[in-house]
């Protein structure tokens, strides 16, 4: 079965295959609308061409790392990076295999070829001590802690921690910057809340459900503002109107929902959302929108006065391809990037307006492979 098509049914309810073809490098008549700035490196999976492609931002046009792409045995389907940027994480259809991260980004398969877990994951993310990989997918209903050495950023043990979840139709995980709590996105069943101790050999503890807003609606994505003041979640069916999905937002220390939450992402399926490292703002991907076949991205002002902490629409949205499913900032913080599962393109570059606050203007538009590939998950070197 192609993971496209479970990747299309989960989304509405994260995300198999040999080669098709040679990836060709893209060159800089690939990109278009390129600023001059440069930026880090960042990983795309491409999963109908079974590839990880590398790149970085030189002087405003797109160029691959060198020994890119990576040639996998099985279709990528997540992707996670170590928060030292020196392992990269990648899970297949055929399990998780870990890859160190060299002098430019270069990456080398580790762990002597093998799978660190053959765990279907299509959502993982290491924790903030290094210690832990954290990782689910559909139909497995548990959310996964794979121990892993700091160091050599192979597994530690082979006894992997788990948490039974409420449901099996896992959508996205996040674990909150003081690495206390990890959240869970689970379609229909909502967001399941986990309490996290990294410091224990079983660091799951207790767990509490946050309901959908709407029970037509489902839990999609989910994020963490980097300052720990708000736990964002997109949903389906979360408000009126033609496009009717809609980014809830909670006090990361209560759990109350803000006031005006949820507010409208301007799509049907709010699949990514991006809080920027300072806490400023907040970007949303929506993969539909109503009579488009495009997606966008919708930006969010965040200001906190006193104690209370609110969100201001902007009044401009950034057009995507077809399906934007993941979003990254790379390390420069120059760009916000975004991939596009159907194409059209593949990728898209933006950057930030200088005259209008938290705005996105396109920088650059490119494809990470051969079309059609299906990219499918973004990531980016600290």
């Amino acid at each position: 079965m192609k993971m496209g098509r479970w990747l299309t049914i989960a989304a509405m309810a994260s995300l198999l295959a040999g080669c098709k073809g040679f990836w060709q490098p893209v060159s800089s008549s690939s990109g278009s609308g390129g600023t001059g700035a440069s930026g880090g490196v960042f990983y795309v999976a491409n999963e109908a061409t079974d590839q990880v492609a590398a790149f970085s931002i030189v002087s405003g046009t797109l160029t691959k790392v060198s020994g890119s792409p990576y040639t996998l045995t099985a279709a990528p389907l997540a992707l996670a990076v170590a928060p030292s940027g020196n392992f990269l994480y990648v899970a297949t259809a055929q399990g998780i295999f870990l890859y160190t991260v060299g002098t430019g980004g270069g990456l080398t398969l580790a762990n002597s070829g093998n799978v660190i877990s053959s765990d279907l994951a299509t959502t993982m993310q290491v924790d903030a001590t290094g210690a832990w990989l954290l990782e689910s997918g559909p139909d497995l209903g548990e959310l996964m802690a794979i121990p892993i050495n700091s160091v050599t950023g192979a597994p530690a043990s082979t006894t992997e921690q788990t948490a039974m979840l409420p449901a099996t139709t896992v959508q996205q995980l996040a674990i909150a910057p003081d690495n206390a709590n990890i959240f869970v996105t689970l379609g229909s069943a909502g967001t399941e809340e986990l309490t996290f101790n990294a410091s224990s050999g079983t660091p799951f503890s207790s767990e509490k459900n946050l309901a959908v807003k709407n029970t037509a609606g489902a839990a999609i994505a989910v994020a963490v503002d980097p300052e720990k003041r708000l736990v964002y979640v997109g949903e389906t069916a979360a408000v009126s109107g033609t496009n009717t999905g809609g980014l809830r937002v909670f006090n990361y220390s209560t759990m109350a929902e803000i006031s005006g939450s949820p507010f409208a992402s301007g799509g049907l399926g709010p699949y990514s959302i991006l809080p920027l490292s300072n806490g400023d703002y907040v970007y949303v991907a929506n993969r539909t929108i109503s009579g488009s076949s495009a997606g966008n991205i919708a930006g969010f002002a965040v200001t906190t006065t006193g104690t209370s902490t609110s969100l201001s629409a902007l009044s401009t949205t950034a057009t995507t391809g077809v399906d934007p499913v993941s979003m990254a900032a790379e390390s420069t913080g120059s760009y916000l990037l975004a991939v596009d599962f159907g194409g059209s393109p593949d990728l898209e570059a933006y950057t930030f307006d200088t005259t209008t606050a938290g705005k996105l203007d396109s920088a650059l538009t490119a494809a990470t492979g051969t079309d059609p590939v299906e990219a499918t998950a973004i990531a980016a070197l600290p």
